[in-house]
């Protein structure tokens, strides 16, 4: 009795002796893949090809790699020079209705700015979007570029826009509470994170720390001796990102996700909770 002839599992018609090393379907030459191993059939080749581009590629901090690892960078430069050029087109009237500040009279029970009412919330970021001075959205614009580029890079387009985010109401959580009275405006506070969070970075892929140090002991200096600077601002973004860095750069592998985002989480309501703080302060 003679052995039944094996046959192609697409061509019926054709015998065959080799067979697709993954699922060891019968496969006549013209069906047959070269492999790192033998042969395979057409469908493990697409099925391994699918499963090749499903494992995207990662950042170091998690964040999906992207065509254009800087276009965070560059949308948010856009909106600060959009805002820049309606305060030049309109006047005051912006930076009335995008500035920080907190004033409540006492006697009278009038407020003004943020304590004025939740509604007025928004001022707690607007006003890092809103510069004054050429000078001011230049140096802020500039110091973006160099080290918001990179970070986001790092980061990924969402951590990087979270850590810019939180790091700018950080700043404006801890103007509220020490200098409401003033009016205050800037990307100073959200770029301070970025320099934090380049420092923790640095540190975590055992790069030369002294650049960055250098860096961010210049601009506190500059912080500490010119006049009309919200030292509170710079400081209050740079504790934000730097807490916000260390759980990104840190984050346990399996849980890197939930750490990651759990970490800017807390650090966002510590930071609106500072800020009642401040508005409870200004009314009470």
């Amino acid at each position: 009795m003679d052995d039944q002839a094996v046959c192609c599992y697409r061509h019926p018609d054709r015998e065959t002796g080799i067979r697709c090393t993954r699922c060891e379907r019968p496969i006549c030459p013209e069906c047959m893949v070269s492999a790192s191993v033998g042969f395979q059939c057409p469908e493990c080749v697409r099925q391994g090809t699918a499963s090749a581009h499903a494992v995207r590629p990662r950042t170091i901090a998690g964040g999906s790699v992207t065509r254009d690892p800087h276009l965070v960078t560059k949308v948010l430069i856009g909106l600060n020079v959009a805002v820049f050029l309606a305060v030049l087109a309109i006047g005051d009237r912006v930076v009335q209705d995008l500035g920080l500040y907190g004033v409540c009279v006492k006697y009278t029970g009038q407020c003004i700015g943020v304590p004025e009412g939740p509604d007025q919330w928004y001022r707690l970021l607007s006003s890092v979007f809103l510069h004054q001075e050429p000078w001011h959205i230049a140096f802020n614009m500039l110091a973006l570029w160099w080290v918001g580029a990179p970070l986001e890079g790092v980061l990924g387009r969402a951590r990087y826009l979270a850590l810019y985010l939180i790091s700018g109401l950080g700043g404006s959580a801890l103007v509220m509470l020490l200098a409401p009275g003033v009016q205050t405006l800037g990307a100073s506070g959200a770029i301070f994170g970025l320099f934090g969070a380049t420092a923790v970075f640095v540190r975590r892929m055992r790069y030369d720390m002294r650049p960055v140090l250098i860096l961010i002991g210049l601009n506190l200096f500059f912080t500490f001796t010119w006049s009309n600077i919200s030292w509170q601002g710079h400081i209050g973004g740079l504790v934000a990102g730097s807490v916000m860095a260390l759980g990104m750069a840190y984050a346990p592998q399996r849980r890197r996700a939930l750490v990651q985002w759990g970490t800017c989480a807390a650090v966002l309501v510590a930071a609106l909770a500072v800020t009642w703080i401040g508005v409870t302060q200004i009314t009470g």
